[in-house]
């Protein structure tokens, strides 16, 4: 019963950025396990309509916002419209994110925009407007999914490293800022995970043998071995964790 409590999100609304595909649909499902009335985020209405009818339908209350997170007058608009139907917001899960991969020289202005503005920009203000709401009631968890990118570098991603480095800053900053309103900011930084959306990548056998080679545990990682760090930031099991990057890189940056 105790670890059920220490891991319940029973009541909780959780808003879930960048929900409709990819580990943000996987992160969805376990999240309403737990309990949460979900809040999905993004911009494709029709994968995330799907997404939460096979929810609501499973006997969890999830509803459908479309929104583009880059833009600020569309978030505010958007959290606004997120209380008035939960009339709450506990969790915010900032998980929208991008990657144009280009050697450096390769990379324009509208490239380093775009990656910019997704993955960093918008967790800033996805998480400025669901602040307004936590901040007088003193309570809130705001989870960055941040990336291993943020410690170490790789190959055609100077734009993607520069994004999620700057996340795991904010993150920091903003549990300084907001620990005195006991809102508790936290991030998870996993390695390459294997969806049907990264299965592309995979194909060529020299950069899937290039990318293990650099994982100790020997494998890449799935969207489920998100779910414990998740859970954990989200629930009141981490009420004494703030400013902190969970790494889920199977021992990438331990070298």
């Amino acid at each position: 019963m105790i670890f059920q409590q220490l891991f319940s999100l029973n009541g909780k609304v959780a808003v879930l950025i960048g929900a409709s595909q990819g580990i943000g649909s996987e992160m969805a499902k376990i999240l309403a396990e737990a309990g949460a009335r979900l809040a999905l985020v993004a911009r494709n209405q029709e994968k995330l309509a799907s997404l939460a009818v096979h929810l609501t339908e499973a006997g969890h209350e999830a509803m459908a916002f479309s929104c583009d997170v880059t833009r600020v007058e569309e978030v505010d608009a958007l959290m606004e419209r997120i209380h008035h139907h939960f009339g709450q917001i506990d969790i915010l899960v900032n998980n929208a994110g991008m990657n144009i991969a280009k050697p450096i020289e390769e990379v324009t202005e509208s490239d380093w925009d775009s990656v910019l503005d997704l993955n960093l920009k918008s967790a800033f203000f996805c998480s400025q407007a669901a602040g307004r709401y936590m901040v007088p009631r003193k309570q809130g968890k705001i989870v960055n999914i941040s990336s291993q990118m943020a410690l170490v570098g790789y190959y055609k991603r100077s734009a993607y490293c520069a994004s999620k480095g700057g996340l795991m800053q904010m993150t920091k900053a903003m549990a300084i800022e907001w620990s005195s309103s006991k809102i508790n900011v936290n991030s998870i930084a996993p390695t390459f995970i294997e969806t049907p959306m990264t299965a592309p990548m995979f194909e060529d056998p020299s950069f899937r043998a290039e990318v293990l080679s650099r994982i100790p545990l020997g494998r890449l990682a799935k969207a489920e071995d998100l779910f414990g760090a998740l859970i954990f930031l989200c629930s009141s099991s981490s009420d004494m964790v703030t400013g902190q990057t969970i790494v889920v890189d199977g021992g990438w940056t331990v070298w």
